[in-house]
């Protein structure tokens, strides 16, 4: 399973590497205004994703992406002080006892600590580093697709919720992420043949198993060139009425290097050639896009432990 990926979210970088003009309106003040102004509930995406999203959006979508950073920058400033004195507080109780809850204490508040440090930096940071960023499970990104005889990169959770799906029913089904080709027709169904889209990505994230320890390994073609990810997306209605645009990877059997490192699937990256063909698929001709996976690109992945 591709459980975390190295995607690209600037158009300009898309649009070279798929040959395609992309339409730029991508960043729609529903997404933003909507899920993206309450700190607690934001959206969690790679940091380049809301940069482009600054660079290109009208000021309004611009200005509630500025809010958003500074509700969160206060939330996590007030997290900070908070778990610096339960630090602060189980140092002080050690001296007088040694206690399991003390060294937990010191443990998952440093931890904490350490973790929003890193996220205020980001926040604060005047710009972002140009290139791709990563993403997870949960995570939105840019989904290049057609739509009314364009190419369009909407944002997507990665995580697809089937058709039909309630919220509750995705929960109990958290491996969407993933959709493998040898059960395209069975539980994607109602998603093979109509949503088709594509994610432009330089490396994929797997966990090994290396001599009973678990490892995270960056798998990247040795050619250094991007990959056209294949991808099934559907649109579904949220609870509060607004839609959830969300997607999958679709993965296939390893090649040789990929299953000599431990790992059992990997992304299918389709040839630029076939862009158009998989994003106007025909539910009616499913042997014609099984054909654009098999013919695929077949990059040597070198694989390094990943940061």
């Amino acid at each position: 399973m591709c459980y975390s990926a190295l995607v690209h979210a600037e158009i300009r970088k898309l649009e070279r590497t798929l040959g395609v003009k992309i339409d730029p309106d991508w960043y729609v003040e529903e997404f933003w205004i909507r899920k993206g102004k309450d700190p607690g509930k934001r959206p969690r995406m790679p940091r380049v994703v809301e940069r482009e999203a600054m660079a290109l959006a009208p000021a309004s979508i611009a200005a509630a992406i500025a809010a958003a950073d500074q509700a969160e920058i206060d939330q996590l400033t007030q997290l900070v002080f908070a778990q610096r004195k339960r630090v602060a507080d189980a140092e002080r109780s050690l001296q007088a006892r040694e206690t399991k809850k003390a060294r937990d204490d010191i443990r998952i508040g440093t931890g904490k600590v350490e973790a929003a440090m890193r996220r205020l930096d980001e926040l604060r940071a005047p710009t972002a580093d140009a290139g791709p960023g990563r993403i997870y499970p949960g995570y939105w990104c840019p989904v290049v697709i057609r739509e009314r005889g364009r190419y369009v990169a909407r944002l997507m959770r990665y995580q697809c919720r089937l058709p039909d799906w309630t919220e509750a029913i995705e929960r109990r089904y958290p491996g969407t992420y993933n959709a493998r080709r040898d059960n395209l027709e069975k539980s994607w169904g109602k998603v093979f043949g109509h949503g088709h889209g594509v994610m432009v990505a330089s490396a994929f994230y797997e966990h090994v198993d290396r001599g009973g320890h678990d490892q995270v390994l960056e798998f990247r073609p040795s050619d250094g060139r991007d990959m056209i990810a294949a991808c099934l997306w559907t649109r579904t209605a949220e609870a509060d009425g607004s839609e959830l645009y969300s997607f999958a990877a679709i993965t296939d059997a390893p090649p040789a290097e990929v299953a000599a490192a431990g790992h059992d699937r990997c992304i299918v990256p389709i040839k630029a050639e076939h862009l158009e063909a998989w994003l106007t698929p025909d539910p009616g001709n499913l042997a014609a896009l099984y054909a654009i996976l098999d013919d695929r690109e077949r990059p040597y992945y070198e694989h390094r432990e990943a940061a």
